[in-house]
């Protein structure tokens, strides 16, 4: 118990170090987020199915790819946000020093991606990204796309391209083990909950307090850059629940034994690598690394295996996406 209390307190140290050197910018403001990247239930009714409109798998070379490819020496990389603190998706090996290796579930697929692009797994240039400026960082070309626990939805394919699901999961409430928090229901009056600025799960929480489904006294203006940070506003005792994807909620009940996640899962979501909107070679050649990933016997399945498989139950049918479905026509 004495080393899982060092370690619970060294990744609260490191979470608190990396909230304070978080860009400057809207923090706990949700009001002055762009629409764009507030995802919430009401977007369904502008589009169908978005997890489908993507485009069909190609292994063809076009414009974005040969751009890659002729970046010279050391510029020769894929350049890739991703998450640096996500417990078994996208994070650093805490035995790995200063500049520890990054690990997980979505830095396995990244690895394949320059694999198949580039002919070399290492041929990536990890950069990490908030929550909240994934979306900006693809338009502003700071990053050829963003591999990061990203949900599709109707708001964000206006602004990028995604690839086919890669994932699947579920909103989810994340609590002590001692709250009497059962679940997304009326438990919730009088609690205070955190979420990740720009998320679908603060989204869900807006469009559901305005709508009637919340109950009015739940408090949903604790908003932080990383959703690592809710855990450690929650270990603070300045919130008293945590809503995200249950992915990552079941990852961050790993890193602390005192939370467990509270009720089902309450929304349906799928993870997409996401891209430029006009990167329509990158795209599907994305969703041919997809088919392969899923198939291939060191893939999808041995991936979830070695990261996922011990924090969500060992069961990777409720995890795995559908067959993908490529309806976007351009």
């Amino acid at each position: 118990m004495g080393a899982m209390a060092a370690a619970c307190a060294l990744a609260l140290i490191f979470a608190l170090a990396l909230t304070r050197a978080a860009p400057a910018g809207p923090r706990a403001t949700p009001a002055g987020q762009p629409v764009s990247q507030a995802a919430g239930t009401d977007a369904a009714e502008d589009c169908d199915a978005p997890e489908k409109q993507t485009l069909s798998p190609s292994d063809a070379d076009g414009r974005t790819i040969e751009e890659i490819k002729n970046r010279k020496g050391e510029k020769r990389k894929l350049i890739v946000g991703v998450d640096q603190n996500s417990y078994r998706w996208g994070y650093r090996d805490p035995n790995g020093g200063e500049s520890g290796t990054l690990e997980g579930f979505d830095i396995d697929l990244v690895h394949r991606i320059a694999e198949d692009i580039l002919g070399d797994r290492d041929a990536v240039q990890f950069k990490a990204i908030p929550t909240d400026q994934r979306i900006p960082a693809i338009q502003a070309g700071r990053v050829d796309m963003v591999v990061r626990t990203m949900t599709i939805n109707c708001d964000r394919i206006k602004d990028v391209a995604f690839s086919a699901p890669y994932f699947k999961t579920g909103q989810q409430v994340l609590a002590p083990k001692s709250a009497p928090i059962e679940g997304y229901d009326e438990t919730l009056a009088d609690q205070e909950i955190c979420t990740a600025t720009g998320s679908t799960a603060y989204a869900k929480l807006e469009a559901d307090k305005k709508a009637g489904r919340l109950p009015e006294s739940t408090g949903i203006g604790t908003t932080v850059p990383n959703q690592l940070d809710c855990l450690v506003r929650l270990q603070l005792g300045e919130v008293d629940a945590v809503v995200t994807d249950g992915a990552l909620a079941a990852s961050q009940a790993a890193q602390d034994p005192t939370v467990e996640l509270k009720g089902e899962a309450f929304t349906t979501e799928y993870y997409g690598v996401a891209m430029r909107k006009d990167a329509d070679d990158m795209v599907r050649r994305v969703n041919r690394i997809l088919v392969d990933f899923r198939e291939d016997a060191d893939g999808w399945q041995a991936s979830y295996t070695k990261w996922l498989s011990a924090t969500l139950k060992g069961d990777p049918s409720r995890s795995e996406p559908p067959a993908p479905e490529y309806l976007r026509e351009n």
